[in-house]
């Protein structure tokens, strides 16, 4: 179990959830595991459970701690909580914020310095560590220019000019992806983004990523009590899981592109995992996709230092960290929503 921002995490598999008189305790095929004080939490997130007593959710639904439940895998399944005034008073404070433009830019433009910061150091650390394989001076100057966005972003307040801004680093990043390729560069490239088909084996990998990323963050986040439909920087649209996008965007390259860039380098997956349709639509076969999946909840699992919080943490709770400090932002907690950047 790990607790962060006053939010206990349950990652071990198969852990029954119990009261205490004052504690919650963890037990395990009735070994106990761990006990904690519930007086100062004010959610717990339980991965793999195998079941929670009606006791201790009476007790956290009295007392405003929500339980929320999440498969191994991260997918969200339900949360207990009870009166909802607190549930009620940070969605209403998302409402009003997305509803302005000018204050959806302020939020916004955190998610966009985070994603432009760790594009930056994606390519710093390229030319650290492979000076010989990749034109350092490009990387260097391409760098450069996205530090200089990243000041222009903090600078505005206009989404469209937001948008702008995001759309000039994202073409820049882009230019420099298919230079990271370093293994089996007949087969595996990247000449521009691909979306609806992808039209290559990089792209096709990238969607799907994309796709996983999606799910665990929409699962972050309503686990804490957002609503992952109602964005900032993507705006409303029926289905669309708008928040997910907004906070994903500071985790697309350092978590999904660098992974779908490790799976080429590494040799994981090769030219015979991917499948081309007659519409030039590119997909992965079942045998490849299963190994993606396995690898990336292998990736969630690696330990990091959480740059804000300082601590240890698995790759697999950096969304929900996001999730949590977005969160504690809406509600005035925090000056600013402080975005994830890597290096």
């Amino acid at each position: 179990m790990k607790k962060l921002l006053n939010t206990l995490f349950v990652t071990q598999p198969d852990v029954y959830l119990s009261l205490d008189g004052d504690n919650i305790v963890l037990l395990k095929e009735q070994e106990k595991l761990g006990r904690l004080p519930l007086h100062n939490l004010e959610s717990i997130i339980a991965f793999g459970y195998t079941g929670a007593s009606p006791a201790l959710m009476g007790y956290c639904a009295e007392r405003n701690i929500s339980i929320a439940f999440m498969t191994m895998n991260g997918r969200f399944i339900a949360r207990v909580i009870g009166m909802s005034k607190g549930n009620v008073v940070l969605r209403k404070k998302q409402y009003l914020l997305s509803e302005d433009e000018a204050e959806s830019a302020k939020v916004a433009r955190n998610f966009i310095v985070g994603k432009i910061y760790n594009h930056k150091w994606m390519l710093e650390r390229m030319t650290r560590d492979y000076p010989l394989r990749i034109d350092v001076p490009q990387f260097k100057e391409v760098s450069q220019k996205l530090s200089s966005l990243i000041k222009e972003v903090r600078a505005c307040e206009d989404l469209e000019l937001l948008r702008g801004l995001e759309g000039q680093a994202a073409f820049n990043y882009y230019r420099l992806f298919d230079p990271m390729i370093l293994q089996q560069k007949e087969d595996f490239y990247f000449h521009t983004r691909s979306r609806r088909p992808p039209l290559d084996n990089i792209n096709a990998m990238l969607s799907f990523s994309y796709t996983l990323l999606a799910n665990d963050m929409t699962a972050a986040l309503e686990g804490v009590g957002l609503d992952a439909y109602v964005g900032f920087l993507h705006r409303d649209r029926p289905g669309r899981v708008s928040l997910a996008l907004d906070v994903m965007e500071e985790l697309r390259g350092v978590y999904a592109d660098r992974f779908v860039i490790g799976l080429v380098n590494k040799k994981v997956l090769n030219k015979d995992d991917f499948l081309k349709k007659e519409n030039g639509a590119v997909i992965m076969r079942d045998d490849a996709r299963k190994k993606f999946v396995s690898a990336w909840q292998e990736k969630k699992q690696e330990k990091i230092t959480h740059p804000y919080l300082g601590e240890k943490i698995s790759w697999g709770l950096v969304p929900h960290v996001q999730a949590l400090l977005l969160a504690r932002y809406l509600r005035g907690d925090l000056d600013e929503y402080p975005p994830f950047l890597w290096k």
